[in-house]
Parts: structure tokens; sequence; C-alpha cells
């Protein structure tokens, strides 16, 4: 048999054996339900509480500011829609003053005032993205950042797009695809210089991929909503949280019981916050040395990568990036096609992100940075995660150069580039 490789870990992380001890007697001898009053219940709540401590100390928030939810698309629409609904107006459709439709909030009586307007990137998730597009159909205004090659948005841009009626700012902390950094920290300084003149705006960050990657501290971003998942660090899916700074008000999105202070209504799922819980000490206590580890396995694996195979470009800013994701486009291949044949030798990697998974379109976040859809679709994202080792990469650097070659013998446009060099 052969080596079976994983290096699709930003899809998702396998279960770390302390998260899956602390989480296993919340299935059976400690079941209760956390709304309960009695002795059980109230185990169960002591051990959502405790989860929500350690949660809240991994990103530097209060406790109290951590509503968990069944994972990173839930925490971005609570997020994106419960700012938006606060107030329990929506918009609807009026005649415009040129006869055309426009849509407005209709607040105290007759009057009204314009359908609020978001800003956000052009490469956030589709948990952000899809729910921008939604929005839309429905009477918001939204604008889309550019990125540059390197994959990150300007504040000057954003500065730019700012209108009197903008009330949502949501950019990504980190890039699922190709690991790009935003500058988060200085738009929350840009958020607060706006409030202190008077504007009531917000901001919302996705971290899913950045949080027990890097240190991520609410207080130093100056956000006021981020958005996290359990199994992006070594915990089960089904599990995520919100980070609701002390103030925001947010319309509940799962209507229901009176649970996570009325902002999330349904019975909690303890086994799984436990595990959530655990998994956010644990990368605490890891953070430094395992993203060093990281970053040394990617540097190694680009390194060996560029000696061997010509013909690539690597996706993103080489610097300001997370340590375990790189993302490389190799022209003359179709990225599916490695990904299946690295698959066959037992290498598990990504065109993309797992949500878009299926879809035949070359990447948007990779024609983002500006490239043609040759390299868009000739991209891999490789995602390191804290098991994988040095004979991990040993192993990719043995196979994928020979995977390579053989799709590029299959290329009509490479036969035809190498044959106008003879000429």
């Amino acid at each position: 048999m052969f080596r079976r490789v994983y290096l699709d870990n930003s899809a998702t992380t396998p279960v770390d054996k302390e998260v899956v001890a602390a989480m296993l007697p919340y299935f059976t001898e400690k079941f209760g339900n956390a709304s309960s009053i009695h002795y059980f219940g109230q185990e169960a709540r002591a051990a959502v509480d405790k989860a929500r401590h350690q949660v809240a100390a991994l990103i530097n928030a209060r406790p109290n500011e951590i509503v968990f939810t069944s994972g990173g698309t839930e925490a971005n629409n609570l997020a994106i829609r419960g700012l938006l609904e606060r107030s329990g107006d929506t918009p609807v459709p009026i005649a415009g003053s040129s006869g055309e439709e426009v849509f407005v909030l209709r607040t105290h009586g007759d009057r009204t005032v314009p359908a609020p307007h978001i800003i956000t990137s052009a490469i956030e998730h589709s948990a952000v993205k899809n729910v921008c597009e939604d929005l839309e159909k429905h009477g918001y205004s939204v604008t889309y950042l550019p990125v540059y090659e390197n994959g990150i948005i300007r504040v000057d841009d954003l500065r730019n797009a700012l209108r009197d009626d903008t009330v949502l700012i949501s950019v990504m902390t980190a890039n699922n695809e190709i690991g790009t950094l935003h500058p988060v920290a200085e738009i929350g300084r840009l958020v607060k210089e706006l409030r202190a003149g008077g504007r009531k705006i917000w901001f919302h960050t996705d971290a899913v991929q950045a949080v027990g990657k890097i240190e991520v501290d609410v207080e130093g971003i100056g956000c006021d909503l981020l958005s996290m998942s359990a199994h992006k660090i070594y915990a089960p899916k089904g599990t995520g949280a919100l980070y609701v700074r002390r103030g925001v008000r947010l319309h509940p999105q799962n209507i229901g019981g009176h649970q996570e202070r009325e902002r999330r209504g349904g019975t909690e799922s303890v086994p799984f916050i436990v595990a959530f819980g655990k998994a956010c000490e644990l990368a605490k206590e890891r953070l430094k040395e395992s993203g060093l580890n990281l970053g040394s396995l990617r540097d190694r694996f680009e390194q060996g990568v560029a000696e061997r195979v010509s013909d690539m470009v690597l996706n993103g800013d080489s610097e300001n990036r997370l340590p375990n994701i790189s993302n490389i486009s190799f022209r003359f291949i179709e990225g599916e096609g490695l990904l299946i044949n690295l698959d066959m030798q037992g290498i598990a990697v990504s065109t993309g992100s797992a949500c878009s998974s299926g879809s035949l379109e070359p990447s948007p976040v990779i024609r983002a940075l500006g490239r043609n859809d040759e390299l868009a679709r000739g991209a891999i994202r490789f995602s390191f995660g804290i098991e994988n080792t040095d004979e991990d990469i040993d192993r990719v650097l043995e196979v994928l150069p020979q995977s390579i070659e053989n799709l590029r013998k299959l290329s009509p446009a490479r036969a035809t580039r190498e044959t106008a060099a003879r000429l």
C-alpha cells in the first residue's frame, strides 16, 4: 500500500484525540440538557460555560460575547442578516421619482430611509458572498471590493466605497483558498474613526480559516462580529461560534427558545460545544509552535515544487498569508485532473473551497487576482495540518512532478506552444 497524505486541512481537520476524550462523557453519563434546572442539566450547563470561556480566551473576548452556532455558515448568516434586521425592518419596493422601482426601509409610519449599503470583498467565502448576493435581490446595496495580484484588498478602496447609507463592512480575516491576510486591524481603526464622527457602522470578519492558525485578537482587530468554526481546528463538524461585541444588537435567525441569551434558539449540542472549547484551549497552547512548524512545512514544499516543476505560479501574497496554505497554478493542466491523479496515489488536495466542490467554473478567487482561465483552472490548494510531517512532504514531492508531466503530455495547449517554439 502507498503512503496516504492528507493536505486538505483547510476543508476540514481530523479530530484531535484530546478533543475526543473531552467530549465522550457528554454522550453518555453527562447527557443532560443545558437548559434544565436539575443536577443533570446544570452539569451540562457548567460544561457549556467552560467551553464558552475557552473559546473566548482564544480570541481575547469576554465569555458572554460568544454565541454558539452550528458552524461558520450560520455564524456568518447571524452576523450579517442579524445585524441588518436588528430593527425589525426589511426593505420594501416603492416607485422612485422617475417611476423606477427602488427599495427603502419604512420606519416610524410613513417615514422612509434608503435600504442599507454593505461593503465586502470580491473573494469572500460563499457563506458571506452568497448571503450578500441574496440580500441584493431583496433591496440591499452591496459593494464588492477588488483585490489585486497579491489577493488583498486596499483600505483606500474601502474608504472610497463608503456611502452615507453604509451600515456594515464584512471582510474576511484570511482567505480560504489562497491564505492571504486582509488588513482587518486597519479596517477596525477606520470604523472606530467613523464612529467617532457620529456614523452608525459595524464591522464583521469571517475568521474561520484564521482562528487557531495565527493570533486573532478581537480587541486588536476592533471588529464587532467575528465568525469561527470548530472543524477547522481539530474539533468535530457541526459547531461554530459568533463573537458579538458587547452592545451590538442582532435579530436572531433561529427563532425558538431562550438559549444563547436569546440570540440563537435551539438546544445546545453539549458534546460538540465541549469539543470546540477543548480544541480552542489546545490551539491557544500550541499556537506559536504549530504556526512555525506549518510555515516550515509549507516553505519546504514550495521550494521543492519550484525546483522540480516548470510553468507554475504561486497564487496570493508570498509573505502576508496563513502559514498552512499554499495555492499554486500549474500551466497546461486542469486542476481537477491533477486532484484525481494525486488521489489515486494517496494524496488529498483541493482545487479550491470545499464548499464550491463540483463547480466547473474557474475559481473566482484566482480570477480575482487577474489570472486567466488557464491558470485559474490549473490551481491547486495544498493545506497543511499539525499531523503532517517531513515524510509527507517528501512523498508529495516524489509524486507531484510526474503527475503533472503525465497530464501535460495530453495538453493541446502545451503541444501548440512546443511546436511554435521549434518553428
